[in-house]
């Protein structure tokens, strides 16, 4: 095929001349093998004897014909085959877009029409031959001129099926090559059903109406002896089997090779890999079938694109919490605990170094924080500014949520501590019930939790900028909390800025032990109560 583009990469180049000659081998070499059947089949089968009695000389002409007309016609089909699938050269770089979508809507004809085109040609090389052989034989014996026109005919018939299957599989990567830019909108050649019914017609049908017809012409003018019937059978009936053969394994790979390319890149997506993609190279509703689990697969690789950043905006458990069930705006009483963490001395830090430097200090901050609070299975609610708002028991519910979200906070104190260079940050963690739901509108509305953790959370990290360690917690956490409360103790309570009543503060044991504070007494408070602060 002369789809050659000018500029086109050299191994496409290459590409493109290796089907050409693919494509000469096997539109020329089966009608080679065809017409030698069809010599075979007419000199084995036909009772030539009785057919040639009144015209001695007919073999010798029909063979001299065979030879000439076998010759002309390999030129010929060659050459208008190379004609029919010719296309212009491609426009050069500085084409407009007009002229190179005219060139590939080119390309594209005849690419996806080839098999078509050059089984065209081979029908009328074919008829012109039942044509010559017919009006060879006809006025000499009316007899010979049929039945050398019905083995033509036979012969061409399989000859052309077998032939148009293989150009099919030939062209397999030109047609996946233009249908990878614009796939198919609906069918070009004859659909899976036609194609079936044909290739039982063309493989079985044709082979044994041979056998029919031999069988006919014998009852009704006689001349076969049983040897000569006999013989009749197994030629046409190998021909049969041989044809029908052929025909059937190359209809069935052609079925089969799309259905296994796409249960194969099915497998891909099962597997989560959403890049899967077929290839695209069947014209019929197949090549559909292809091109729609592409289109499938690109909106499943869409839809996982917007959960991700859904994901990446809102936290893995609200995301998947909104799309597996009905959203509703309102929400409901749960017991929760709070992370807060805000950033120490950010107005000046924003002053005293560029903008860009700022978020670079603030994006490793936040990462430490998603990273420890995500160990600890709690959820980022928001950003707000320089500080963040983790919440454990919502919208998941948790076992002991107060006791992961004081882990956290000790966690989240030493690695700040360790990894971010002159950067510190007040940690408050605080638990209670809390308000969890959709808050806004139906046409813009978040998923939070507003209520008193929340809120003393927030105060209590003013509290614990002015600690060693910056981590501290209130004494409704440690209630709330499991084994995790014997790693805090009890050493302050204050009147938190906003709030009427006073807030136990705990601090991490080694925190405590480090300022000098020594063990509690043994009493029920033990791990608890320790002196003041001031």
């Amino acid at each position: 095929m002369n789809a050659a583009s000018r500029g086109a990469a050299p191994e496409d180049r290459g590409l493109r001349l290796v089907t050409r000659l693919a494509l000469g081998l096997v539109v020329v070499l089966p009608n080679i093998v065809g017409a030698g059947v069809v010599l075979v089949v007419a000199a084995w089968v036909l009772p030539l004897g009785e057919l040639t009695e009144d015209d001695p000389g007919a073999l010798v002409r029909n063979l001299i014909a065979f030879g000439a007309y076998l010759l002309g016609a390999v030129l010929v089909g060659v050459l208008w085959g190379h004609v029919r699938m010719r296309v212009p050269p491609a426009p050069g770089p500085g084409a407009d877009a007009t002229t190179v979508r005219r060139h590939r809507k080119r390309v594209r004809r005849v690419v996806l029409r080839g098999p078509l085109r050059l089984a065209t040609v081979q029908t009328v090389l074919w008829l012109a031959a039942l044509v010559l052989f017919v009006l060879l034989n006809v006025f000499a014996s009316p007899r010979l001129g049929a039945s050398v026109g019905v083995t033509v005919a036979l012969g061409g018939l399989a000859t052309v099926a077998v032939t148009y299957r293989l150009v099919e599989r030939v062209l397999r990567r030109e047609v996946a090559r233009v249908l990878n830019d614009r796939p198919p909108e609906d069918r070009v050649l004859p659909g899976v059903a036609l194609r079936a019914v044909g290739s039982w017609a063309l493989g079985t049908a044709v082979p044994l109406a041979g056998v029919v017809l031999a069988a006919a012409a014998a009852m009704v003018f006689g001349g076969y002896t049983t040897e000569r019937l006999a013989l009749v059978v197994v030629v046409l009936g190998g021909v049969a089997l041989v044809v029908g053969f052929l025909v059937t394994v190359l209809t069935a790979a052609s079925t089969a090779a799309p259905v296994l390319a796409v249960r194969r890149a099915q497998r891909r997506v099962e597997d989560g890999d959403y890049d899967a993609a077929v290839p695209v190279f069947d014209t019929t509703e197949l090549g559909l079938l292809q091109a729609g689990f592409n289109t499938m697969v690109g909106g499943l690789r869409e839809r996982e694109r917007v959960r991700d950043l859904f994901g990446r905006h809102v936290g893995e458990d609200v995301a998947r919490t909104a799309l597996e069930n009905e959203v509703e705006l309102g929400g409901e009483v749960r017991e929760v605990a709070v992370l807060f963490v805000d950033l120490v001395g950010s107005t000046e830090l924003a002053a005293s170094r560029p903008p860009t430097e700022v978020v670079g200090m603030l994006n490793a901050f936040f990462a430490v924080v998603i990273d420890v609070v995500e160990q600890h299975d709690g959820w980022i609610n928001k950003f707000e500014g320089d500080a963040a708002l983790a919440v454990f028991g919502a919208p998941t519910e948790l076992d002991d949520a107060a006791g992961r979200a004081l882990r956290a906070g000790r966690e989240l104190g030493r690695r700040i501590a360790a990894e971010l260079d002159g950067i510190g940050a007040g940690i408050g963690v605080s638990a209670g019930e809390a308000v969890a739901g959709n808050i806004g509108d139906t046409r813009r509305y978040e998923y939070t939790v507003i209520g008193d953790p929340v809120n003393e959370a927030a105060r209590l990290t003013e509290v614990a900028k002015e600690i060693d360690g910056c981590v501290v917690a209130s004494g409704a956490a440690l209630e709330r909390a499991g084994d995790e409360a014997e790693q805090w103790r009890v050493v302050d309570a204050r009147t938190l800025r906003g709030r009427d009543g006073d807030t136990e503060i705990a601090v991490p044991r080694e925190h405590a032990l480090s300022a000098g504070r020594g063990e509690p007494e043994e009493t029920a408070d033990a791990g608890r109560r320790a002196p003041s602060l001031g």
